[in-house]
């Protein structure tokens, strides 16, 4: 991997960290939400325009990630509502690789290496000391559910993005209709649990919402873009300093308390990702 797009990488976990921030910042934590994924919507539309329409046989892959998507939505701004941004990101973000990993082992053909073992291992522990840290440390506990449901979404739509990507033979028109069909579940979903109250959302919560589906664009595109000219394993490893980057911008700008559990266990779920990506 060269340099510049080693930088191009921490970059886009930068910016991952960063628009997770900006939902954890908004005066109405779903409605920040929506704005980004109203954004995300528009774009997905322009996409579509300049792509064939897509057979039959990929709607059902489709439809069940739109689904997901706005569980994945729904539960990430609720566990934003409870907690701590260092807290939430590392178990929301850490947890889905691992649930991959496990899942694959009876779904997927994929051979898994030992240190990929290693790694579940190593997962598995920092997630566990960072629940047990929030269960211990007088922080409201409906985060470590609503942390780990959206952990749980990303792992299903994950796999089902990866599979329904190859179905529909063209990823480019694949990933412009998830986004359109993201924002057509999660909107009504959203609308229907909170009411119109999401609609009346300051302008501060509209600006934020316009950056963080911007940055979560930009971060998406430049792994893809990284993973064209250097090893996919290595990229995926290195955009896991995301957690990192979460757990200091709450640690910094937020205030959020920091001790030597949460310390460790934000560096075992880097430590365990990073080696069930290389594997």
């Amino acid at each position: 991997m060269t340099f510049p797009i080693f930088i191009a990488v921490l970059a886009a976990a930068l910016l991952h960290a960063s628009w997770n921030a900006c939902i954890k910042t908004g005066a109405n934590k779903q409605a920040t939400m929506m704005i980004l994924t109203v954004w995300q919507g528009v774009i997905g539309f322009c996409v579509i325009l300049w792509r064939p329409f897509p057979g039959a046989e990929v709607w059902p892959w489709l439809i069940a990630s739109g689904v997901v998507h706005m569980f994945y939505q729904l539960f990430l701004a609720y566990a934003y509502e409870q907690g701590d941004l260092s807290r939430v990101y590392p178990l929301a973000r850490g947890a889905a690789p691992l649930m991959v990993v496990i899942a694959g082992f009876w779904l997927l053909p994929d051979v898994v290496a030992p240190v990929e073992y290693v790694g579940v291992a190593v997962l598995g522990l920092g997630i566990l000391c960072m629940a047990f840290g929030a269960l211990t440390s007088g922080e409201n506990a409906a985060l470590v559910p609503f942390a780990l449901g959206s952990a749980v979404a990303t792992a299903s739509y994950t796999v089902i993005d990866g599979l329904g990507a190859r179905v529909s033979g063209d990823p480019v028109g694949y990933v412009g209709w998830l986004l359109l069909m993201a924002a057509l579940f999660y909107i009504p979903a959203v609308l229907l649990l909170r009411g119109r109250a999401v609609l009346i959302a300051p302008r501060r919560d509209w600006a934020l919402g316009a950056f963080t589906g911007s940055a979560s664009l930009a971060a998406y595109g430049i792994v893809i873009w990284a993973m064209t000219f250097a090893p996919i394993a290595v990229v995926a490893a290195l955009r896991e300093t995301s957690i990192l980057f979460a757990v200091l911008i709450g640690w910094l700008f937020f205030g959020d308390k920091m001790n030597a559990t949460k310390a460790c266990a934000a560096l075992l779920i880097i430590s365990g990702v990073v080696l069930t990506r290389l594997a």
